[in-house]
């Protein structure tokens, strides 16, 4: 997949937010500030809670740092709001879900399982300029980390504001960076 570094492709969805009408997402919407498009296969579903629930209790940190989240299925925006209404895990959650029933994002993404009509497992980290900076995806059984995407989401933040720097293996903010030059070649 040759998607890091790239633009967002357009999109409109109808999301559901727990408190609000149906709502239009489109790409141009995102752009402006950072976004993650989290794909998950289903609603009603098993791994997908406990990841869901999992990336909500770091949401509030995550808009703090000026990030809007958006869960997205192949489901209708109307089983979003039904799963919302029926799940004590997904009933807490405040961001938005997009519908994605005719396979845009997820094709746009290229996450969709063709002949299943399913996303993949996968993570998408968006910058403001709506290019793609990170990328994550896993097997059906195997649910991510939001503790390791928002550590992820602010190297990508401090290496955009910081041109020159990089971000080594398990930074996390505050620690060290480097900045490559021919003085560093083998003496890492």
């Amino acid at each position: 997949m040759g998607i890091i570094g790239t633009e967002i492709k357009p999109f409109t969805a109808t999301a559901f937010k727990a408190g609000e009408d149906f709502y239009e997402v489109t790409d141009q919407d995102v752009r402006g500030k950072w976004a993650v498009f989290f794909f998950y296969p289903a609603d009603f579903t098993f791994v997908c809670p406990t990841e869901l629930e999992d990336l909500g209790e770091q949401y509030g940190m995550l808009q703090k740092m000026d990030v809007e989240v958006y869960g997205v299925s192949t489901d209708t925006h109307f089983s979003h709001k039904a799963w919302h209404d029926t799940s004590e895990r997904i009933g807490k959650l405040t961001f938005p879900f997009l519908g994605d029933q005719n396979h845009t994002l997820a094709r746009n993404f290229d996450v969709l399982r063709e002949g299943v009509g399913l996303a993949d497992r996968a993570t998408f980290v968006v910058d403001p300029d709506g290019v793609v900076q990170i990328m994550e995806q896993t097997c059906e059984g195997v649910g991510r980390n939001a503790n390791e995407l928002a550590r992820k989401i602010k190297a990508a933040q401090y290496v955009r504001a910081n041109p020159g720097q990089v971000c080594p293996a398990a930074w996390e903010e505050g620690k060290d960076t480097l900045a490559p030059s021919l003085d560093l070649v083998g003496k890492i």
